[in-house]
């Protein structure tokens, strides 16, 4: 009895699993089948023609590419900046004995916390003030110290799975602090770095709000922008071509995870590296 009261569990389970994985894939095959359409319409259906209109009438808008270009490079430039700061301030969370080290590491993870919608406001009377509004270099800049705290965070955790013998063997030969970084902690990182570069660039590539406020021309906007303005250009809704957006916005984001899953996966064993 008790077996099949387990059975029964289990099947509800699944049941319940496999209609939430249909929930999120049907709009993913509406995307998928409506950029290929030449009659797309809001409702889900199999295309009668498959066409690459869509996505060459996409590719010929000169405003759409740049969008892009622009996406791609504030959130390329922000996941480098965010990556390269957490490591060297995560770097004495994790090695040294400091004496206030918990309660900085709680006001990282209460900054972690903090919406955007809360500092959103100050941040656009500081911008007007030092005459950084529509500047994409402030932005960035901006995205980027908005990201530290949670990657800080992650960062700190990754580092302290490190045995610190690796790196006074190297100090032993000769290795200043920053080479041990470099060629002992960065390459044994190697996950956590991914992670949260990945992590950082999701984050930067999806962000439509803070583009929107802080950015007022539309020349500059991302595609983060882009995308939701694109009912507003053309009048009338071409189901097909905001589809074909769709797919195209998403395949940084599928590249960026496809490359960097191979170092993901293999995780970092440092069983051996060091004895006891």
């Amino acid at each position: 009895m008790v077996q099949k009261g387990y059975k029964v569990e289990k099947f509800i389970h699944y049941l319940i699993l496999s209609i939430l994985a249909i929930l999120f894939l049907l709009p993913l095959l509406w995307m998928i089948f409506a950029s290929v359409d030449p009659g797309a319409i809001q409702a889900l259906k199999m295309p009668e023609k498959i066409t690459l209109d869509n996505f060459k009438s996409i590719l010929s808008e000169t405003a759409i590419l740049r969008s892009f270009f622009i996406g791609i490079g504030i959130s390329t430039s922000q996941a480098l900046l965010v990556v390269i700061l957490c490591i060297l301030a995560a770097y004495p969370l994790s090695r040294y004995t400091l004496k206030y080290k918990n309660s900085f590491m709680m006001t990282i993870l209460f900054m972690t916390s903090l919406p955007m919608t809360a500092v959103i406001v100050p941040v656009f009377q500081l911008f007007l003030y030092l005459k950084f509004q529509d500047s994409l270099i402030a932005m960035t800049l901006f995205l980027t110290a908005s990201s530290l705290p949670y990657g800080i965070w992650m960062m700190k955790n990754f580092m302290d799975s490190i045995p610190l013998d690796l790196e006074e063997s190297a100090w032993v030969d000769g290795a200043s602090i920053f080479q041990g970084i470099k060629k002992i902690v960065a390459p044994l990182m190697l996950p956590g770095i991914f992670t949260v570069a990945i992590f950082t660039f999701t984050g930067s590539w999806g962000n439509y709000f803070v583009p929107y406020i802080l950015i007022q021309s539309p020349e500059k906007m991302p595609a983060s922008v882009t995308i939701f303005q694109f009912f507003g250009n053309f009048g009338m809704v071409n189901y097909g071509r905001l589809a074909a957006f769709s797919v195209m916005y998403t395949l940084p984001v599928v590249i960026l995870y496809t490359i960097s899953q191979n170092f993901m996966s293999k995780g970092f064993s440092l069983g051996g590296a060091t004895k006891g």
